[in-house]
């Protein structure tokens, strides 16, 4: 997963600038339909049951794992085809932190639940 231009600016500030930074008290897994970058952008699923779900993280040397299945509501529409997930600080609007793509793409239709097992999202830095 990559780091977003927000987070990258909170750390630099934090570790060289001397600047407090307070981490967010929970961590929200949101899903994309189209590609976000480090600005942003993207395109966030919405409506037909979609919203982002807590996250619990567990941290080893250099790497973030989520140590819960994170599981979706079921989709009361066609959620289209899930590309890429992100990390906010925030349930709803917030910031994005970090983002990346999904080994493979999944479509969602009406009906289905999307689910990552626990120990399948990584965040790693080196």
């Amino acid at each position: 997963m990559s780091f977003t231009n927000h987070l990258e600016t909170e750390i630099l500030d934090h570790v060289f600038g001397g600047a407090a930074y307070t981490a967010p008290s929970n961590v929200y897994l949101g899903l994309y339909t189209a590609t976000p970058n480090d600005a942003g952008g993207g395109t966030e699923l919405s409506g037909s049951a979609y919203a982002r779900q807590a996250m619990a993280m567990s941290v080893s040397g250099n790497t973030a794992t989520n140590s819960a299945a994170e599981e979706f509501a079921t989709a009361t529409g066609s959620w289209g085809t899930i590309t890429h997930v992100g990390v906010f600080d925030a349930a709803s609007s917030g910031n994005l932190m970090a983002y990346g793509a999904l080994s493979a793409s999944k479509a969602i239709a009406t009906g289905d639940v999307f689910r990552i097992p626990a120990g399948d999202l990584d965040i790693t830095l080196d």
